[in-house]
């Protein structure tokens, strides 16, 4: 299975941007521990970060092809994207999506998400866990 896997904006700051929130871990140190993962349940990763919402809509539609599933952070674009939202849901991709804090839990604004409803599931609260588990879950369903 391919699982194509992308950061949104200011994940290339993890480990210097608020860390009592997203944790120490680098970007990639946790790139490493997705692959890592992947690796483990025979999943081919291509993973990307890109703090522009038209960046990410180009990598949903430059990858769609190779792609059986789609694990994505959209980061702050989460709560009002409905570009990026628009694509997941054209592209027809299975998605999961990812946060590292629980955001149901942080401020107002960040505790809708108006791309869950075209994700399969939404993981959140559990730093980078939040990704294995989404790649877990993907092999759980057997997308392929």
């Amino acid at each position: 299975m391919n699982i194509l896997v992308i950061h949104g904006p200011n994940l290339h700051l993890l480990g210097r941007r608020s860390p009592e929130i997203y944790g120490s871990q680098t970007l990639p140190q946790l790139n490493a521990a997705i692959k890592g993962r992947a690796g483990k349940l025979g999943f081919k990763t291509r993973i990307f970060q890109s703090n522009s919402e038209g960046g990410i809509i180009d990598l949903l539609t430059a990858n769609a092809g190779w792609a059986d599933a789609l694990v994505i952070n959209p980061a702050a674009y989460t709560h009002y994207s409905y570009a990026i939202r628009d694509a997941i849901e054209a592209l027809g991709l299975p998605a999961v999506e990812v946060h590292l804090s629980d955001i149901s839990k942080r401020e107002p604004f960040r505790r809708v998400s108006v791309i869950k409803p075209v994700c399969l599931a939404q993981l959140k609260g559990g730093g980078a866990g939040s990704y294995l588990k989404a790649l877990d879950y993907c092999a759980s369903i057997k997308l392929k």
